[in-house]
Formats: C-alpha cells, structure tokens, sequence
C-alpha cells in the first residue's frame, strides 16, 4: 500500500504539525511525521495502548522518560513502552523533524495528556 504525502492532511497539535500517514486505515502499526518547532514541546503523557518509537530526521530533541532526561540527534531513537510517562521538548532555534511509529497502532483514547 502506497500512501502518498499530498493525501494526508496535517494536523497541529498543541503547536507541533503532525502528519499521520495511517489514519483511519486498518493497520497493526501507525506512522507519523512531526514537525517539532522551535521552543515546542509536548506535554507529559502516557499510552495505555501502545509502545512509540521516535526516529529524529533532523535537530535536536530533550525527552523526559519516566523524570530521566535524554537528548536526541539525528539517527537516534527513542523508545517509550506502554505505560511510560514522557515529554519533550525542542529547546533550539531551529525545527526538529521526528518520524513516529505506535504498535499497535494509535488510538487517541488511550493516550493520557497530564497537566
């Protein structure tokens, strides 16, 4: 299945563009692009779900996993399973790119946004 990026609409999400290439199809894993701008981040949150895998494209990205820091480059991962509290962050002045892969796939209800 090919899925072509002029068919899938971004999203933003609490400031950072999202691009979820298996939305709404019936896959066992999902796909995402995320734009990450400067100064942006995500807010703490946990999947009662899934298991995320962050691919970074390009700059730079601080993730608290579980209240341990870590900082990613390009070509690094980050792996966050299921029930593990995360956050990141971009703290340069320039965007980061990050592909995401949830297994299985994602589903919005069971993620859990903190405060």
């Amino acid at each position: 299945m090919k899925i072509a990026r002029e068919t899938v609409q971004p999203i933003d999400f609490e400031g950072l563009k999202i691009v979820d290439y298996t939305a709404g199809k019936e896959t066992s894993s999902s796909f995402a692009e995320i734009s990450v701008p400067a100064r942006a981040a995500h807010r703490r949150a946990f999947s009662k779900r899934s298991d995320k895998y962050y691919y970074v494209v390009s700059g730079h990205l601080e993730f608290e996993i579980d209240g341990r820091s870590q900082d990613l480059s390009p070509g690094d991962v980050c792996v966050i399973l299921k029930g593990q509290r995360f956050s990141y962050r971009n703290t340069s002045t320039h965007s980061a790119r990050v592909v995401l892969v949830h297994t299985p796939s994602f589903d919005l209800e069971s993620e859990v946004f903190e405060e």
